[in-house]
């Protein structure tokens, strides 16, 4: 049979079986082989002997055209589909792809196919699908799926081809790099092509970032189609687009900053508020609920129109989120929850936005009343998330739906202090119990930005639940319950230990310290903390060894942070700290002239000297006291610090003989004076004026030196002049 094929091509006829082969019959010999009997078997290898055998193109093709039939049939093990690739290699089926004349009386595609065809059989081994013959094919391929004309029979096979190019491990930069989401997104644009759009979310969900980065403008007229086929439908398929859509809406760029995607956003909108204003079943709202969430994690409210019909969509979207919370939570079945917790982490998201909606003072979408009602329908949610995290046993502490719950209580307690203090104050303990145990097997990379919260990958990435509780810790430890039900959980020590690991992460990330990252905010929230147990339980920093490991750090970093530029708010909130717990520690070795010590304090005078400066009046001659510019733009951050720190610095001075000689050596006193005896005295406030006169009095009374030093620079005048009268009082006495 196949010399007579061979010999019909060979005399320039088209056999028979070519013909009925191009016109998708089946000749009764390939037939035989697709059915898997044994003399298709015993046909098989006869074609694989004619194919090592054959002595001109003629031969090989017609021994081809049995192989590609039995192909098609895929009725073909892997090991036969390796004998097939051993005996013909890549050359023939790349012949036959470039070939451009077909045989006598057979469609125009007929070679390209055979080769096409033979190459998506090799695509099925792993190992030839990643092959660099293969993969240089990539451009053929997708010419294959937009180019018109081309059979049915050959875009499937470039379907296979790309979609076993996808899944080996070179596969998604190849395809990104040589164009395969324009062709997706032709196909799909142009011919509705599910296969298309099914590879593109396969593409997507493996290289999101680089895809969005070089064919953004294909991306978008692909979002453009999908979100108006979205609007428009009234079937089932709206709620089929809920589920895809997801996918394609980029976290960066973001879609707000251009007009086509702006579009798109709104249509998303009206879709959205069409589907939720309506009555439906859970089966049907949940995807809508992901897809708003997932909205607004790549745009926040902005793609939600200012207005009525805008904040009524808002308070729906929330209202809706928190009802579907306590739904699930309020009384879990095991089983309910586990089906659920996707859909659950996308109302977090949303009731996350209406948390931040709540606060929203400038240009708010919603109305006074409507957050009131909000925040009431928001804290019922809340009440729920804690009754279900109470439940929670040891073995499910991995759980990434844990982390998303414990996620948006922390948000909810850095920002409402009031409500549920009850419920909140019994969980601390589970709360350091489980960030501990995150942040100890996560450690290495507690600092990274945290995943997207309905990313796949999320999952698998390290959760650092210790940063996303800081603030509402730092609200807890002011008040005396839940402050005592914190030190009695070990907090302090979890959070001495996490914030030398921030400090370490910020100082190793670069060799400079790197601009304001989510590891230095939650280093100056730990400072917040550390202050109010200061004030507040100033025997727990006596008395535990970790306050002695923090001061060491903060004695020496504070010498290295401050020279470094934006880094001022966090060297207020490190020269602070330390001075304050330098009042309680004063005993402390470390603290007696030791040169980390005199460093520190050389770095803290040098902050707390700065700050102020004098410049000319404007409006007058001569000069008034005024911010330093470097202190200027920081000022409402680091303002309060500055006056705690100078009071804290009056207190260190008679505890630590050795300090009034750094302040000379800094000649701070010799430049205060100056500026005391120069400015209008109207330009400085009584606050000021007290900060000022707290220092210079402990310096006169601890240090003859420096009493000398106030006196011979006019310090009895402008005692005087600005009524420091406790000055007055210390600098006449013998």
């Amino acid at each position: 049979m196949a010399s007579g094929m061979a010999s019909g091509m060979a005399s320039g006829t088209a056999p028979g079986t070519a013909s009925g082969m191009a016109a998708g019959t089946a000749p009764g010999t390939a037939s035989g082989m697709a059915a898997g009997s044994g003399d298709g078997e015993a046909t098989l290898k006869r074609c694989l002997g004619v194919l090592r055998e054959a002595r001109d193109d003629s031969e090989q093709f017609a021994a081809l055209l049995l192989v590609t039939k039995a192909v098609k049939a895929g009725e073909l093990d892997a090991k036969t589909r390796r004998q097939i690739f051993d005996a013909i290699g890549f050359t023939f089926p790349n012949r036959l792809l470039s070939s451009r004349q077909p045989p006598a009386g057979c469609p125009p595609h007929t070679f390209r196919a055979l080769g096409l065809t033979l190459l998506a059989c090799f695509c099925t081994d792993p190992e030839l699908a990643g092959h660099s013959q293969i993969l240089n094919k990539i451009p053929t391929f997708n010419d294959i799926l937009v180019s018109p004309g081309n059979p049915e029979s050959m875009v499937d096979d470039a379907y296979q081809c790309l979609s076993a190019v996808l899944a080996t491990t070179r596969g998604p930069r190849e395809l990104v790099t040589k164009g395969t989401v324009p062709a997706l997104c032709q196909a799909y644009i142009s011919h509705g092509s599910d296969r298309a759009l099914t590879l593109l979310l396969g593409l997507l969900a493996l290289a999101e970032a680089r895809c969005w980065q070089r064919d953004a403008p294909h991306l978008l007229a692909l979002l453009s189609k999908l979100s108006g086929d979205f609007l428009k439908a009234e079937d089932m398929t709206k709620f089929e687009l809920c589920e895809v859509l997801p996918r394609f809406i980029p976290l960066s760029p973001p879609l707000t900053q251009d007009s086509q995607g702006s579009e798109c956003l709104h249509r998303l909108y009206r879709g959205l508020a069409d589907i939720l204003g309506s009555k439906l079943s859970h089966r049907q709202r949940d995807p809508a609920l992901k897809l708003a969430a997932c909205l607004v994690q790549a745009c926040g409210a902005e793609w939600i129109p200012a207005g009525s019909a805008g904040s009524k969509f808002l308070a729906l979207l929330v209202n809706l989120a928190c009802v579907e919370v306590r739904l699930t939570l309020e009384e879990p079945d095991p089983l309910d929850v586990e089906g659920k917790k996707e859909v659950v982490t996308a109302c977090y998201v949303l009731i996350e936005m209406g948390i931040q909606e709540c606060l929203k003072e400038e240009k708010p979408l919603l109305e006074e009343e409507q957050k009131m009602q909000l925040m009431r329908i928001m804290e019922e949610a809340f009440g729920a998330v804690i009754f279900y995290l109470r439940q929670v046993k040891q073995e499910e502490l991995q759980d990434p739906f844990i982390f998303a719950s414990v996620r948006i209580l922390g948000a909810w307690m850095a920002e409402e202090t009031s409500s549920l203090k009850q419920e909140i104050c019994e969980l601390l303990p589970f709360l350091v119990h489980y960030s501990k145990k995150l942040f100890e097997e996560g450690s290495p990379a507690a600092g990274l930005p945290q995943p997207q919260l309905l990313s796949p990958e999320g999952s698998a990435l390290p959760r650092d639940a210790l940063r996303l509780l800081l603030p509402g810790f730092c609200h807890l430890t002011a008040e005396d319950k839940p402050r005592d039900i914190l030190i009695s959980a070990g907090a302090p020590a979890l959070l001495c230990e996490y914030f030398l690991h921030q400090w370490d992460v910020l100082t190793t990330e670069s060799k400079s310290l790197s601009p304001l990252t989510s590891t230095e905010m939650s280093l100056q929230t730990l400072c917040g903390i550390f202050l109010n147990l200061v004030v507040t339980a100033p025997d727990l920093i006596r008395q535990d060894e970790t306050f002695s490991s923090l001061m060491d750090v903060l004695l020496k970093s504070l010498p290295l942070l401050l020279p470094q530029k934006d880094h001022l708010v966090l060297a207020a909130n490190f020269a602070t700290l330390g001075l304050m717990m330098a009042r309680i520690l004063m005993s402390s070795a470390v603290l007696q002239g030791t040169p980390p010590a005199k460093e520190f304090f050389s770095a803290a005078i040098l902050f707390l000297s700065q700050a102020h400066t004098t410049q000319a009046d404007p409006g007058q001659e001569g000069l008034v006291a005024a911010l330093s510019p470097a202190y200027v733009g920081a000022w409402p951050d680091v303002g309060e610090l500055w006056f705690l720190g100078m009071q804290a610095l009056a207190a260190c001075i008679p505890l630590l003989p050795w300090l009034p000689g750094a302040v000379l050596q800094a000649r701070w006193l010799q430049s205060l004076s100056e500026l005391l005896s120069r400015v209008a005295p109207a330009s400085l406030d009584f606050e000021l004026i007290a900060a000022f006169q707290g220092v210079l009095v402990e310096l006169a009374r601890a240090s003859k030196p420096c009493r000398d030093l106030i006196l011979s620079h006019h310090g009895m005048e402008w005692a005087n002049l600005y009524g420091m009268a406790a000055l007055e009082q210390c600098l006449s006495e013998q």
